[in-house]
């Protein structure tokens, strides 16, 4: 698709900016980075050209330099809270990130529990990482935090958490999701490092809001619109307006919270090093945008998904009125309706055309097809295969999965899985197609296909199981859904 964002540029000046910062304390930086180090899909949404995996590749280039720390908070383990992009509790995301860093080559140094008060699963789960060899720390709460400073920077504060003893420079800060303590984990080891004769620093890396592009740029937007479950709202920095004269943009959780990080600052340091939020950032994403007008586009787009991401969890009740209209009204702000779109209004048209849940996919070029019910297929499956018949220029009326590759498929799901439904889902239309491409050339021309489809836009008529949307997100489809079931059934399995 179109490219608006320079990933090159973004890693070399990204990994400049850090190690500049470092040299800017006592070769020791405390970096806390929020959002995600990797599988950063909605930075590659809104920024065409950002690789998901940015950050861990110029996390790379400094491997020899850093070293992770990884933080999760006891109520979370308690609660087996789910981060819901990958459906898995945040202890579990723990042990993933884990692998995940050390297979890149990247040191994993310790874990730490925050808000720790004897909890078993926390108590659980520091006894499973430390069967792994991982040092385990753990830290408190502390009464009146964050605006009790004088108690929070003293040995009956920051002083009665565990030390994190750490090796390297940098040290990043990560955690599976927000409220898990990262701020107050760096700030910790700031007081820690100081009554040891280190003057070691902070810094804050979050990709959004890009302080340096305008409030209501569509990319800011667009990031409102991913946390309008939080409540966070962007706002101009009014620390930064005051020091310098300049507008910058950050939002309301940093800015609310900042007259308490100076006052730390200056207990710990003597004086305070940043006199803003935009200070403590090192975020370089704004200067590496290429086409402006591209970003702009794609996150308008993004925002729309998001809205009808919100009513699809509103139908499923994972998600309240409240967040749906919050995304309405930044869509208000930018003039942008559903129709915006085009695939939903062809998907919308092909379904009451045939009375049956249908499915639309714009290409790169710009045309867009569809697909629709039958008694084979699902939408979502016709769909797929229709979009790479015409991208391997093969005739419609031709047929790319053999007869032989579907009966046993749908005898499989009837006759033993206990189906009432016999239409191929996705995946099951794939392993037909690829099943067929053994020894029919055609639906091997066809499969060869499936790798253009990342990029492309496409809206369902109707919700699609867990199954179909995952496939669509395996291929890199961009997909929205009506918030309706096909059925009028109370039950949905997910």
């Amino acid at each position: 698709m179109k490219i608006g964002f320079d990933n090159r540029k973004y890693l070399q000046m990204q990994s400049e900016h850090i190690r500049e910062r470092i040299n800017q304390f006592d070769n020791k930086l405390y970096l806390e980075f929020g959002g995600k180090l990797f599988d950063d899909y909605h930075a590659s949404r809104v920024l065409p050209g950002f690789s998901p995996d940015s950050k861990l590749q110029m996390l790379k280039e400094l491997s020899d330099h850093a070293e992770i720390v990884i933080v999760i908070n006891a109520q979370d383990i308690e609660k087996n809270k789910i981060r819901q992009d990958l459906n898995i509790t945040y202890d579990t995301d723990v042990l993933r990130l884990i692998d995940s860093f050390q297979s890149s080559g990247l040191y994993v140094g310790s874990i730490v529990i925050t808000q720790y008060d004897g909890q078993d699963g926390a108590n659980l789960f520091k006894q499973r990482l430390e069967k792994f060899n991982y040092k385990v720390y753990t830290h408190y709460n502390i009464a009146g935090y964050p605006t009790n400073t004088t108690l929070i920077i003293s040995d009956e504060g920051y002083g009665k958490n565990d030390y994190i003893e750490t090796s390297r420079p940098l040290v990043i800060v990560t955690a599976p999701g927000p409220g898990s303590g990262k701020m107050a984990t760096c700030l910790s080891q700031l007081y820690h490092e100081h009554k040891r004769g280190i003057l070691a620093g902070y810094a804050k890396f979050e990709t959004f809001p890009i302080w340096n592009l305008p409030l209501k740029h569509p990319i800011n937007l667009a990031y409102e619109a991913a946390t309008a479950d939080l409540n966070d709202v962007n706002m101009i920095d009014p620390f930064h307006l005051e020091a310098y004269g300049e507008t910058t943009v950050n939002y309301n959780r940093d800015v609310e919270i900042f007259p308490v990080l100076f006052s730390m600052f200056e207990q710990i340091y003597g004086e305070s090093p940043y006199k803003s939020p935009t200070d403590m950032g090192v975020n370089m994403a704004g200067n590496c945008i290429s086409d402006d007008n591209i970003c702009k586009e794609a996150s308008c787009q993004e925002i729309i998904r998001r809205y009808y991401e919100s009513l699809s969890a509103l139908l499923k009740g994972t998600s309240t009125d409240e967040t749906a209209k919050t995304i309405e009204l930044l869509m208000n702000q930018l003039n942008l309706t559903i129709h915006d779109r085009k695939v939903v209004d062809a998907a919308m048209a092909r379904a009451k055309k045939t009375t049956a849940p249908a499915a639309a996919m714009e290409l790169e070029d710009g045309r867009i097809i569809t697909g629709k019910t039958s008694n084979l297929l699902g939408a979502s499956a016709a769909l797929l295969l229709n979009v790479i018949k015409v991208l391997a220029d093969i005739d419609h009326g031709i047929k790319i999965i053999s007869p032989e590759a579907i009966a046993p498929i749908q005898k499989l799901k009837v006759a033993y899985f206990k189906s009432k439904n016999p239409r191929l889902h996705t995946d099951e239309v794939l392993i037909a197609l690829s099943a067929s491409a053994a020894t029919n050339p055609n639906a091997e021309k066809a499969m060869a296909q499936l790798a253009k489809l990342k990029g492309c836009q496409a809206h369902t008529s109707v919700m699609l199981s867990s199954v179909d949307i995952r496939i669509f997100k395996k291929l890199g489809v961009e997909l929205t859904c009506e918030a309706v079931y096909e059925t009028n059934q109370v039950y949905h399995a997910i």
